[in-house]
């Protein structure tokens, strides 16, 4: 039998109010998205201005650092003609995201979740990303 970490509820609001902080001091309303170890959505904010576009694509960059434990900016590096990852972005009923903005959450070690943002260019998103894993590691002190 497994026994499996993940994050709950107030883990995903600490996460996302990290990135949000962080959205609101770059001036980029921001959609976010949090999910389980498993891609599955545990909690969800649309930012007053965020794109109605980035509510899926939040989800999906969420979705793809949790199942594939990687960043979404590594595979960006490699789904590119050539690289036997090109495509990458197709798999999956096209889920996977290769456009930065979606980050692995881990605790010990293990990945127990994903938090992925849209609305920003990809850099805006990953450090808002990046910005809501800080806030959750500083909280979790």
């Amino acid at each position: 039998m497994l026994t499996v970490k993940r994050l709950d509820l107030d883990d995903a609001r600490i996460l996302i109010e990290g990135a949000a902080n962080k959205a609101r001091e770059i001036g980029v309303p921001m959609c976010i998205a949090v999910v389980d170890e498993s891609g599955n959505l545990i909690a969800f904010e649309r930012m007053d201005g965020g794109k109605v576009t980035s509510i899926t694509i939040a989800q999906d960059k969420a979705f793809t650092a949790a199942a594939a434990r990687k960043a979404t900016h590594e595979y960006n590096q490699v789904n590119v003609p050539g690289s036997l990852a090109f495509g990458i972005h197709t798999e999956v009923g096209g889920r996977i995201s290769s456009v930065g903005g979606g980050l692995p959450v881990a605790v010990g070690g293990e990945v127990v979740g994903g938090i992925g943002i849209s609305s920003g260019t990809p850099q805006q998103d990953m450090d808002c990303a990046q910005a809501g894993i800080d806030h959750f590691e500083t909280k979790r002190a």
